[in-house]
C-alpha cells in the first residue's frame, strides 16, 4: 500500500529542536550585548576623555601620567580593543544550529505540508479564511496565517498549475493586506497571481477588475498593461460571438422547434458519485444514513464469545457499527497504561523508519512523511502477548499465523487513500510470501480520540466509524468461502485537528480451518 502519513511523534522531536535553538539564539544575543556594553563603556570614556584632551593638548601632556597614559592607551588598549570588536560570539549558536539543520524539514517537506493544507481545505470543505485565522473545530491552540503564509501557500498552489487555490489563498493574503496587517509583501505581487489564476479559470471579467486595481497601484507595470489589452481584447471578442450566436439562435430556432418534436428523451442512467467525493462526504460526516429499518437491527450487548473462560466474568461491551459487511466495536478494551506503553515502544521504529537509508545510513525521508509503521511483537514487551490473546479471546480466530500488531501514527493531514486489506486474484502471489493464505480479518484499535478528522470511512457502503479512545473495531475481509468481500474497501481520512494513533492486526486464513469452518457456496 503506498500511502503518506504525516507523523506526529517526529514533528513533536522538531519542536523540542525548535525550543533548543531559541534558547541557544538568546544566549549568542546576550554575549553580543554584553560585548558592546563593554564597548560602549569604552567610548563613553574615551570620548569625554578626548574632548578634555583636546581643549587644552599642550597643558594636558605637561602632566607626566597622562603622557604615559597616552603611550598605553595607543600601544596596548586599543589593540585589546581591536581583539573585543573581533571577538565571535556567534560560535557556539552558529555550531548548534548547523548540527540541528541536518534534522530540519527541506523544501519537499514545507511543499508538502502546504498540500496536506490543500487537501484538507478541499476534503473539509473550509474556506481560506477559517482556515487563516485558526478557526477550526476542536483546536486547543489557535494559530494565525501572515498575510506571507497565505501568499506561500498560493505561490506553491501557482506552481503546481493549481489555479483555484492559487486564487482561494492570492485572495486571502489580499484580504489580510487590505484589513491593514503589516507585511513586507506589497499588494501588486499579490493582485498579479490573483488576476493571472482568475484568468486561467476563464473568468476575464473579475480578471480584468484584478488588473485595473493592479494599475492604479503601480501605473507602469509592464505585465499588467499588457494584460489589461489582452483582456479587454479577449471580453470584446466574446461579447460579439455571443451577439452573433443570439442573431443565429433565432433563426435556427424555428427550424429546431419541429425537429426536436421528433427526437426521443435519452434516459438517464442511474448516476455514478466517484470513489473520491464518496469518500470526501464520509469524512465530513455527511455519510449515507442507514434506513431506520436497518438501523434498528443493529444492537449492543456484553458478549463472552460463547462463554469463553476468560471473558466469562469480566465480558466485553460489544456493539454493532454497520450490518454489510458486518463491523462490530469492542469498547474499554484497551487501556490507556497499555496504549501508552505502545506508544512509547513504537516511537523510535516510526522514527527509525523515515530517518536512515539502509545500505547508505544517509539521512533520507522527510521527518514528517512515514510511509512506514511499527511493527511490534511479544519479543519487545509481553503486553504486546496479552493483547494478542485478547483479540484471539474475543473473535475466536488463531493468531500465530497474524501478522504483528502494527502501530500507526498519523499528525494533521495524514491519511490512507482507499484500499482493500486483502490480497485480490489479479494481483501476483499477494501473501504468498507468508505461507499463511489471504487476510481473512482486520482488527483496529484506536488508541486517541481524534479532535476533527481521522474517520475510517467505507465508500462502497456508506459507513463512516470515528475514532474513540480505548475502543476497537473488527470486520471480516473475506466471505466463509474465502472469495474477497469488496464491500470492506476502506480509508483513513485526513486528520484534520489533532493526532490519531491506531494499531492493527491482520488475521490470516490458515489455522481458522476449524474456527470459521468454509461455507459451501462463495458469498456465504
Amino acid at each position: 500500500h503506498y500511502f503518506q502519513k504525516e507523523s506526529l511523534s517526529q514533528m513533536t522531536d522538531l519542536l523540542y529542536t525548535e525550543k533548543d535553538l531559541v534558547t541557544s539564539l538568546k544566549d549568542y544575543i546576550k554575549a553580543e550585548e554584553n560585548k558592546l556594553e563593554q564597548i560602549k563603556q569604552w567610548a563613553d570614556k574615551l570620548d569625554s576623555l578626548t574632548l578634555t584632551a583636546t581643549q587644552d593638548p599642550e597643558g594636558f601632556l605637561g602632566h607626566p601620567v597622562n603622557a604615559f597614559k597616552l603611550m598605553k592607551r595607543l600601544n596596548t588598549e586599543w589593540g585589546n580593543l581591536e581583539s573585543l570588536v573581533l571577538r565571535d560570539t556567534t560560535d557556539g549558536f552558529i555550531s548548534n544550529l548547523t548540527i540541528q539543520r541536518q534534522y530540519f524539514p527541506t523544501d519537499e517537506d514545507q511543499t508538502g505540508a502546504a498540500k496536506a493544507l490543500l487537501r484538507l481545505q478541499d476534503t473539509y470543505r473550509l474556506d481560506a479564511n477559517t482556515i487563516s485565522t485558526g478557526n477550526l473545530p476542536g483546536v486547543k491552540h489557535k494559530s494565525h496565517m501572515t498575510v506571507e503564509d497565505c501568499y506561500e501557500l498560493g505561490k506553491i498552489a501557482y506552481t503546481d498549475v493549481d489555479y483555484y487555490h492559487t486564487e482561494l489563498w492570492m485572495a486571502q493574503a489580499l484580504k489580510q493586506l487590505d484589513e491593514g496587517e503589516e507585511s513586507t509583501l506589497d499588494k501588486v505581487t499579490v493582485l498579479d497571481y490573483l488576476s493571472y489564476a482568475i484568468y486561467q479559470q476563464g473568468d476575464l471579467e473579475r480578471a480584468l477588475e484584478y488588473t485595473k486595481r493592479l494599475l492604479e497601484l503601480d501605473p507602469e507595470h509592464q505585465r499588467a498593461n499588457g494584460n489589461l489589452k489582452y483582456f479587454q481584447f479577449q471580453l470584446e471578442k466574446q461579447k460579439k460571438a455571443e451577439e452573433d450566436e443570439t442573431g443565429t439562435q433565432k433563426e435556427r430556432g424555428k427550424r429546431e422547434t419541429t425537429e426536436k418534436k421528433k427526437k426521443k428523451p435519452k434516459s438517464v442512467s442511474g448516476h455514478q458519485i466517484p470513489e473520491r467525493k464518496k469518500y470526501e462526504m464520509l469524512c465530513r460526516g455527511e455519510g449515507i444514513k442507514l434506513t431506520p429499518r436497518r438501523q434498528s437491527r443493529l444492537f449492543c450487548r456484553y458478549y463472552n464469545n460463547n462463554r469463553n473462560p476468560r471473558l466469562l466474568l469480566a465480558p466485553i461491551k460489544q456493539q454493532d457499527e454497520w450490518d454489510r459487511p458486518y463491523i462490530v466495536r469492542y469498547l474499554d478494551i484497551i487501556s490507556d497504561k497499555e496504549i501508552e506503553r505502545i506508544k512509547h515502544l513504537a516511537k523510535p521504529r516510526l522514527r527509525r523508519a523515515t530517518i536512515s537509508n539502509p545500505i547508505t545510513g544517509v539521512l533520507e525521508t522527510a521527518s514528517y512523511r512515514i510511509s512506514k509503521s511499527a511493527w511490534l511483537t511479544g519479543y519487545d514487551d509481553p503486553m504486546i502477548e496479552t493483547i494478542n490473546q485478547r483479540i484471539e479471546d474475543l473473535t475466536g480466530l488463531e493468531m500465530d499465523t497474524a501478522e504483528e500488531l502494527q502501530v500507526a501514527n498519523y499528525g494533521v493531514g495524514g491519511q490512507y487513500e482507499p484500499h482493500f486489506d486483502f490480497g485480490r486474484k489479479d494481483e501476483p502471489d499477494a501473501f504468498k510470501e507468508l505461507g499463511t493464505g489471504n487476510r481473512i480479518a482486520t482488527w483496529l484499535f484506536y488508541m486517541s480520540d481524534v479532535a476533527a478528522g481521522g474517520a475510517t470511512v467505507f465508500p462502497d457502503v456508506g459507513a463512516a466509524v470515528w475514532p474513540q479512545k480505548g475502543t476497537a473495531v473488527f470486520w471480516y475481509n473475506l466471505f466463509a468461502s474465502g472469495e474477497g468481500d469488496y464491500s470492506t474497501r476502506h480509508a483513513a481520512c485526513p486528520v484534520l485537528v489533532g493526532n490519531k494513533w491506531v494499531s492493527n492486526k491482520w488475521i490470516h486464513e490458515r489455522g481458522q480451518e476449524w474456527r470459521r469452518p468454509c461455507g459451501l457456496n462463495e458469498t456465504e
